[in-house]
């Protein structure tokens, strides 16, 4: 517990940086840096990153990609790396098999472009105060902490309603730890975290009346989204044998087991705010 509580506290200080500097290249190349990482545990996990000539052009676009999420060239990188990884396995066509060309782009196209969706909630929120003419780097900085935050709160709820109130597990053969009052708890818990952040953002940040009600279904729906996206993963690793994806967080495992939530929940994030006002 004292190694996962160190190795946390260090993590959050390192996002709080990041943060900090979330009008800078910083962010961008956090993202870069982080997705990459993630590209090469999951490759690892699923035995694909030791075909270099798929795993080095994926790990280089997972990095470029926060770079280009805001230019035009978002789908020409896409779609050049896709054809240098079908070109790498014609080219080695006797050692690669394609069914592992498409696993190595389905997780670096799945990673690389959810979690550049951070830097386009950061950017939504921007063009949403230019719209209402208020003053800038404050509703795009709290998208991206809610796009954090509905991914992390609810596992870190659940983890302490679980250990302390759960007898009934969820799913024993994926996540043997996770428990039906651990899920309800990290539900219940992230609404009510998303209602107080948007609450003290609304009385001393931003200028806008906010619908507690939408929020508090919103951080319900992430906590949901978190949890099927922290069990996804939890599927994959145990069917390729593994207990974490990585040990670059001790006591977490690697960035993959820290960002699985993320995945899913950043997406849904986005495609819910540009679909429901949640600002008046």
């Amino acid at each position: 517990m004292l190694t996962r509580i160190i190795s946390a506290a260090v993590g959050i200080v390192i996002a709080i940086v990041v943060l900090i500097l979330h009008d800078t290249f910083v962010l961008n190349l956090a993202i870069g840096l982080i997705s990459a990482v993630m590209v090469y545990e999951l490759l690892n996990a699923v035995r694909c990153f030791k075909i270099y000539i798929l795993s080095f052009p994926s790990m280089l676009y997972a990095v470029l990609l926060p770079f280009l999420v805001r230019t035009e060239y978002v789908f020409l990188a896409s779609f050049v790396y896709v054809i240098l990884a079908f070109s790498g396995t014609i080219f080695q066509h006797k050692h690669i098999k394609a069914v592992k060309t498409l696993v190595t782009i389905a997780c670096t196209l799945l990673v690389s472009n959810a979690m550049s969706t951070l830097i386009q909630l950061y950017d939504y929120g921007e063009l949403q105060m230019m719209a209402a003419e208020k003053a800038s780097g404050v509703l795009g900085l709290v998208y991206l902490v809610m796009g954090l935050c509905g991914a992390w709160i609810a596992d870190t709820a659940a983890y302490f309603v679980g250990t302390f109130l759960g007898k009934n597990k969820l799913c024993p053969e994926i996540s043997p730890k996770k428990t039906i009052e651990g899920f309800v708890g990290g539900i219940l818990v992230t609404g009510i975290v998303f209602v107080l952040i948007n609450f003290i953002c609304a009385k001393f940040l931003l200028e806008v009346s906010v619908n507690y009600f939408a929020v508090c279904v919103l951080g319900m729906l992430l906590a949901v989204i978190g949890t099927i996206g922290d069990l996804s993963a939890s599927i994959l690793k145990r069917q390729c044998g593994i207990k974490d994806y990585g040990n670059i967080m001790p006591g977490h495992g690697g960035l993959m087991d820290r960002f699985d939530s993320v995945i899913f929940v950043a997406p849904f994030l986005y495609a819910f705010l540009t679909v429901f006002n949640i600002y008046k």
